[in-house]
């Protein structure tokens, strides 16, 4: 039989839709993913036209390069979590990044139904990325995504256009990606002719609060379309969020702390939501969480690792020593179970284990969400912020509107902050200049920070120089680390007098060398990091006292924790040290000594010669929360096999290897002996050996039922000298 034209096709579908071979030829277009009918369509009934859920465009023209060869399946690389769209795959132009171009054009249909239905998100490019309804060769309705500016969501939302006045008419579809930069993509999915009007969408919906409690929960639906949420007060906008707002039951609620407020009376606006949502309806004013099982006990909650209390995190920001306190800063999206809404979120510790949650600091604004940055304290008032003779605590961050700024916050007492009148202090550079790192250099008497900027598609790092944090100068730049630099001082061997410069990226690689000021002169490559998965934007701790002298740092600890209403979590608080090697200056990390304090179980094996064969001599440890300490002296070779609630570390002496649930790490021995520590918790491992040289953090998420640990040997006797292993206490206790 001779190709079918469309245009008959559809004349056809009307009058002999009950044919097999009919029906056959529309599985096989809907498989291709071509316009076809819903199953079984009659009448009124919808008529799907796409649904891209074949491993081609079918009958599309493809062309360009941004909607690749076929439908995505979500997501592509690089890109964030998408949601919203139907079945399993969309038209994404995200296909090679938000550089690429391209368009889709559907082959010609009749308009039969009154609606066209359809899932849109991605960026607000009208004319320029987005998807144009043509009849008679003319654009008679057009449609994009919500994202404008940084931040956002790649959520896809219900959207709809009545086209009553072109029935009978022939159309085509065109989805096109003409920009470049950011957001310059589009994502469309399960676009459908119907005569039943979708639900239609409520346009600046609000609902007023008088303020006599501590919270507003709000129902959340991990998933849902995200919604601005803007909250009003005395009719001035205060913050804005992107909100996965439930329309019906919800998976969690998240509080929005309104004591600030007290006594008055709030506006809470979602910008659209569909008539029949109930999300706004059900905001509850409260002095507790809704819902909450124990603070900080659900399943998943790492027990000695940070995570907020409700929401994402992701980088540590604004680590610093003040007032007796360790300030972690950290990016928060309170709102949402997925990245977004950068907020900083705030907790205090005066050991580095037990923190206290004091709720979000700096909060979305005029310039955009708040992005990643650090904290100082100005001894010397150099900027002005501090009153009554005390030196100010001050915030510097990134705000990743258009343009993308450095900005200023500071603080007399750590707890309120006031973002600085005369932000920014640096303009943009290049669009995502960000993560701004900074610290005093007393040699020169000058602030120095580091800016992580995109130049010539070279990742650079900026060196700025500032007398008082608010006016910057640029003085060097050095190439070769992405994002999150972090820079700082440490004595080689705990000699002070020999002093080197370490500067780091997000990835944990760093190089060593020296420093004036204002240039920054390597003298290694750049050298591996941590060894495992899961660790990355790392900072370290400013201004803890000389007294103390480490330099500690933590990590974004990526460890997903589905079904719970958090996300991710922090590193252990690690030390930080330079040693000598055969190859020159390294770091190392070692989990700090506070950590003792969580000890509740200690089973303390006297010095030994394990054989293979042996009985476990961790038998006797059966908990949740597992240190084990080691120094043992392999052979020549074989292996010394731990097992900790189902996680096997493995240490390959042939190869000088660590083996943590199968990744390998180089780890040699020093003075020919093997110290290990294992720290297991619910929801991941970190592992270190050779002194600290090896560093192996592993998102992992033990059996419940599995509270063992054993050790063995193969290929030979271990002679060990210390074998420690502790049951540990949750640092929540109290909480």
């Amino acid at each position: 039989m001779p190709p079918l034209n469309h245009t008959v096709f559809f004349r056809l579908s009307h009058a002999f839709q009950v044919a097999a071979w009919l029906k056959a030829i529309l599985g096989a277009l809907a498989l291709a993913g071509a316009i076809c009918f819903a199953p079984g369509a009659r009448g009124a009934d919808d008529i799907v036209v796409a649904d891209f859920e074949g491993p081609t465009y079918g009958l599309w023209k493809v062309t360009g390069a941004a909607f690749g060869s076929g439908p995505a399946q979500g997501k592509l690389p690089g890109q964030m979590a998408v949601d919203g769209f139907k079945g399993k795959g969309l038209a994404n132009s995200f296909f090679q990044g938000d550089d690429s171009t391209g368009a889709l054009h559907s082959p010609e249909f009749t308009i039969e139904r009154k609606f066209i239905s359809f899932l849109m998100g991605g960026g607000k490019h009208p004319g320029k990325a987005c998807m144009n309804l043509r009849v008679d060769g003319k654009v008679v309705r057009s449609a994009t995504g919500p994202n404008g500016v940084a931040g956002g969501s790649e959520a896809l939302a219900q959207e709809s256009w009545n086209v009553s006045e072109f029935i009978g008419k022939m159309a085509t579809l065109e989805i096109l990606d003409t920009v470049r930069g950011g957001w310059g993509h589009i994502t469309v999915d399960h676009i459908v002719l119907t005569d039943k009007k979708p639900p239609g969408l409520l346009a600046n919906a609000q609902r007023d609060f008088r303020v006599n409690q501590r919270y507003l929960n709000i129902p959340i639906q991990n998933g849902a379309p995200r919604r601005v949420v803007s909250l009003l007060v005395d009719g001035k906008l205060v913050v804005r969020n992107d909100i996965e707002l439930a329309p019906g039951k919800p998976d969690w609620w998240a509080p929005m702390e309104v004591t600030a407020w007290n006594g008055k009376t709030v506006t809470l606006v979602v910008d659209k939501m569909p008539e029949d949502s109930t999300g706004l309806a059900t905001i509850e004013p409260a002095d507790a969480i809704r819902d909450e099982v124990g603070p900080y006990r659900e399943k998943l909650r790492g027990q000695f690792h940070f995570s907020p209390r409700r929401g994402w995190n992701n980088d540590p920001n604004g680590m610093v020593f003040f007032n007796g306190e360790y300030h972690l800063f950290f990016q928060h999206n309170p709102y949402g179970w997925d990245w977004g809404n950068m907020h900083w979120g705030h907790a205090v510790s005066k050991d580095l284990v037990h923190w206290e949650e004091l709720g979000d600091k700096l909060l979305p604004d005029a310039m955009g969400p708040m992005f990643s940055g650090s904290a100082v304290v100005d001894w010397k008032n150099t900027s002005g912020f501090g009153t009554g003779g005390k030196p100010p605590l001050v915030l510097l961050y990134t705000a990743a509107g258009n343009p993308t700024v450095q900005c200023v916050a500071y603080s007399n007492d750590g707890r309120s902050f006031t973002k600085y009148a005369g932000n920014p202090v640096i303009r943009e550079i290049t669009g995502g200049n960000r993560d701004p790192k900074v610290f005093w250099h007393e040699p020169t008497r000058k602030w120095v920070m580091t800016l992580y900027v995109e130049l010539n598609k070279v990742h650079t790092i900026h060196f700025f120089t500032s007398p008082n944090l608010k006016d910057w100068k640029l003085v060097s730049t050095t190439d070769g680390f992405f994002e999150c630099p972090d820079f700082f001082e440490l004595a080689i061997d705990n000699n002070p007098a020999k002093r080197k410069w370490v500067l780091t990226g997000a990835s944990s690689e760093y190089q060593v060398g020296s420093f004036d000021g204002r240039t920054f002169i390597p003298e290694t490559p750049k050298l591996p990091g941590h060894r495992g998965k899961g660790f990355y934007a790392a900072q370290t701790f400013s201004d803890i006292p000389q007294t103390d002298g480490r330099r500690i740092q933590i990590g974004w600890f990526q460890t997903p924790t589905l079904g719970m209403p958090f996300n991710q979590s922090m590193t252990l608080p690690l030390e930080q040290q330079l040693i000598t090697t055969l190859e020159g200056p390294r770091l190392t990390w070692t989990p700090v000594r506070e950590l003792a304090g969580l000890r509740a179980k200690t089973i303390d094996v006297p010095a030994m010669v394990l054989q293979p064969g042996d009985a476990n001599p961790l038998a006797a440890l059966k908990d949740e929360l597992v240190e084990i300490r080691a120094s043992f002296t392999p052979g020549q070779d074989g292996e010394v096999v731990f097992t900790v609630r189902g996680a096997t570390i493995v240490y390959d002496v042939k190869k000088s290897e660590l083996v943590v649930n199968g990744h390998r790490a180089p780890a040699p021995l020093r003075q020919g002996r093997q110290n290990l520590v294992i720290y297991c918790d619910r929801m991941g491992l970190e592992v270190f050996a050779s002194d600290g040289l090896t560093y192996v953090p592993m998102p992992y998420i033990p059996s419940p039922m599995d509270q063992t640990a054993s050790l063995k040997v193969q290929g030979g006797p271990v002679g060990f000298k210390v074998l420690q292993a502790y049951g540990l206490r949750s640092a929540w206790e109290g909480k």
